[in-house]
C-alpha cells in the first residue's frame, strides 16, 4: 500500500468518524470467511457499518477527527474491525447475541466511545447493551408525562358518573 492510498484510507475513515456518534472497536481476529460473512452480514442488517482497519491508520483518523478518541486509541491493537452506528446499544446487542446463537468467544469488545463516554475492554459490554437510545429516552419520558393525565382523566371520568349518577337517584327520590 503506497502513501496515498494510506492517505485516502485515512481520510475516509475521519470522515466515517465525524459522521457517527457510535463507534465501537471489536477483535474478530480468528474468524474464517464464513463467520466473518455472518458477522458482516448481521451488521448490516442491524444498520451497523463495519470496516476492518489497519490500527495505525484508524489511531491518525482519530487524532484528526475532531473527537477525544485518546482513550480508546489504546486498545487499537491486534486484529481490530470498526463497528460504526447511530444507536448506542445496537452494536453492543448484536455482539452479545452473534455470540449467543454462535457459542462463540468472539467478537470481544475491545473499547466503545457512545454517548461522549469512552467504554473499555469486554465487561462493558453489558452497560452498553442496557444504554437506553435517543428514541426510547424520549418514548419513557412521554409515558411518564402522560401517566398523570391519564389518571386525572380517570378519576374526572369515573367521578363523572358517579355523580351523574347520585344526581339522578336524588331526583328520582324527590
Amino acid at each position: 500500500m503506497n502513501t496515498q492510498q494510506k492517505v485516502q484510507i485515512v481520510e475516509t475513515l475521519t470522515t466515517l468518524l465525524q459522521q457517527y456518534d457510535v463507534v465501537y472497536l471489536a477483535d474478530i481476529g480468528g474468524f474464517n470467511a464464513e463467520k466473518t460473512s455472518d458477522f458482516r452480514r448481521e451488521c448490516f442488517k442491524n444498520g451497523i457499518k463495519v470496516e476492518v482497519v489497519k490500527n495505525t491508520l484508524l489511531i491518525k483518523a482519530m487524532e484528526t477527527s475532531g473527537k477525544d478518541f485518546s482513550e480508546l486509541m489504546t486498545v487499537a491493537k491486534g486484529e481490530t474491525a470498526i463497528l460504526l452506528s447511530e444507536t448506542a446499544n445496537a452494536p453492543a446487542r448484536l455482539i452479545k447475541e452473534f455470540r449467543k446463537k454462535r457459542n462463540l468467544e468472539k467478537p470481544l469488545l475491545k473499547g466503545a466511545y457512545a454517548q461522549e463516554c469512552t467504554y473499555l475492554g469486554n465487561n462493558q459490554l453489558d452497560a452498553l447493551v442496557n444504554i437506553k437510545s435517543k428514541n426510547e429516552l424520549v418514548g419513557d419520558i412521554i409515558g411518564l408525562l402522560q401517566s398523570p393525565v391519564k389518571n386525572v382523566l380517570s378519576a374526572l371520568q369515573s367521578g363523572g358518573n358517579t355523580i351523574a349518577g347520585l344526581v339522578k337517584t336524588l331526583s328520582e327520590r324527590a
